[in-house]
């Protein structure tokens, strides 16, 4: 738990899951009558404005379900009749290291107690759907405080596409907050260039020198900067070095085109800019190794996208973005393709993420018999090299 005088957990400067910038929406919920489940997903730290009422009471931002009666809250085994839910469709699939639960203003009416389930759906599940998958505890019922914000370090390394938080017996929660790392559907991106730094493919901003302003995650964040805030700003320098960001990209590939974007930065921007390379494929340490150019020392201009074309040639896996001497940058997209180490290393993760019955279905859907398919999934991680070699030829070709 956290208040503003501690620090947040660790994991949450891993990327929200559950940001409705990426996508993610609450597709169902058994009980909002007080206030919306969507409030849960609002990316902004939850407002209360006293005496606003509504027809429904005082108007609350977050998720709030109508008092429970007739039903004992401390039943060793729950039903749907003695608690709240709300599932949550998951922006981007991935493995989940945290998850937030914050009470922020729910005083008098927070619930006793949460847990939070999530599942592996592919494709696009109805909500009765949802309802009849296999759901596995990732946060066990805990106690709730109020106004608070409760974080909870998540050790499973499943990939998995929903959420289901649940409130024991009733009351209301003011933001849901999934973090964890982004892995794709291979087999979506195979063959297509992309944006190799984006957030919904993977992309992470690791490291920076300086996040005084605001914070790199907002580098490779989806959609447009509409203000300046919604971008990565240094504090001014007064020495002769420059300011950075390291991002790690969804794979390791080729990076043809950037985009480095000063949109909304019009007295602060960067003079100039270059990009650099890494390829950690070698097991080199990308904080200590050898980098290389990409784009060259090029001037920048205010509030403006400045698009560059690259030279394909020798794949990277991290790529950073020099700014001198400070200030601030909207975005900074990187076009691409992965290599073919990018693309068999990805499979992997990302097979080896799955929950069982669903690697099983990917190798016999690809071509593999239901014996063949389970042995290789009972065999996971694939480490051996022909047991790697045979689940990325059967998920990719080739």
């Amino acid at each position: 738990m956290t208040t503003a005088d501690t620090p947040s957990a660790p994991f949450t400067e891993l990327v929200d899951l559950a940001s409705r910038l990426l996508g993610a929406g609450v597709v169902a919920t058994n009980e909002d009558t007080f206030a919306d489940a969507e409030n849960l997903l609002v990316a902004k730290p939850a407002e209360f404005r006293p005496h606003t009422f509504g027809h429904k009471g005082q108007i609350m931002d977050g998720w709030e379900s109508k008092r429970r009666r007739g039903v004992s809250a401390d039943q060793p085994h729950p039903t749907e009749e003695d608690h709240d839910w709300a599932i949550v469709r998951l922006g981007a699939a991935g493995v989940v290291r945290g998850v937030v639960v914050d009470t922020a203003h729910f005083t008098g009416n927070y619930p006793e107690s949460a847990s939070v389930e999530a599942a592996s759906v592919p494709g696009h599940p109805s909500p009765e759907e949802l309802r009849e998958a296999e759901w596995s505890t990732i946060v066990p019922r805990t106690g709730l405080k109020g106004d608070t914000v409760h974080e909870f370090a998540v050790a499973d390394g499943t990939r998995y596409t929903h959420v289901r938080l649940a409130i024991f017996p009733d009351g209301g929660v003011a933001r849901l907050r999934v973090h964890g790392e982004v892995l794709p559907d291979p087999r979506e991106l195979d063959g297509l260039t992309f944006d190799l730094a984006a957030q919904e493919y993977g992309g992470v901003a690791e490291a920076a020198s300086d996040r005084y302003f605001s914070s790199p995650h907002n580098l490779n964040a989806p959609g447009r900067a509409s203000v300046m805030g919604d971008g990565w700003e240094t504090r001014r320098r007064r020495d002769k070095a420059n300011d950075w960001v390291r991002i790690a990209l969804a794979g390791g590939g080729e990076v043809l085109a950037a985009e480095v974007d000063t949109s909304c930065f019009v007295a602060n921007a960067p003079g100039w800019a270059d990009l650099v390379g890494f390829d950690a494929s070698t097991g080199a340490d990308p904080a200590d190794g050898e980098w290389f150019e990409l784009l060259p020392r090029t001037r920048l201009q205010p509030d403006t996208r400045h698009r560059f074309r690259l030279a394909a040639g020798r794949p990277v896996t991290h790529v950073r973005v020099n700014v001198y001497p400070d200030g601030g940058l909207a975005r900074l997209r990187l076009t691409g393709r992965l290599s073919e180490a990018g693309r068999a290393a990805l499979a992997l993760r990302w097979f080896n993420a799955l929950p069982a019955a669903e690697a099983v279905a990917a190798l016999t859907g690809s071509g593999l018999t239901g014996a063949e398919a389970a042995a290789l999934t009972a065999a996971r991680p694939a480490a051996d090299p022909a047991a790697a070699a045979t689940v990325v030829r059967s998920l990719l070709g080739n």
